[in-house]
């Protein structure tokens, strides 16, 4: 029922074509653990790639709207920068590491490469 966006069809595309793996694991109890967050859910993200003392992520706006969104992650950031598609850091693309994460600004379909360097 709804728009696309409020039956959350990437979501379950998502979820169809990407299944996640079982794994028996013992019976310990573990706590639950995500390496990254986003506020909206017109942003997917897309890829996380670990690099030498840095990870590539890759996001997009997926309901073609305007939105600001946060990503928060459990890494030890020292450095958020934008870089291109081919994982080059661009002119002036340094962003702050805020306590709610990192800002992004997206335009409708906007693709969003960050290079997140870790502290040692």
């Amino acid at each position: 029922a709804g728009s696309f966006q409020d039956a959350g069809v990437i979501q379950c595309a998502y979820n169809l074509n990407f299944p996640l793996p079982a794994v028996l694991a013992s019976s310990a109890q573990c706590p639950a653990w995500s390496a990254f967050s986003v506020s909206s859910p017109a942003v997917v993200l897309e890829t996380a790639e670990d690099r030498a003392e840095a990870v590539v992520v890759r996001l997009y706006e997926a309901h073609g709207s305007t939105v600001v969104a946060w990503l928060q992650t459990s890494l030890p950031i020292k450095e958020a920068m934008l870089c291109d598609l081919l994982e080059r850091p661009v002119a002036r693309g340094c962003l702050p590491l805020e306590q709610r994460g990192i800002r992004l600004s997206f335009t409708p379909f906007r693709v969003i490469s960050l290079l997140l360097v870790l502290r040692r």
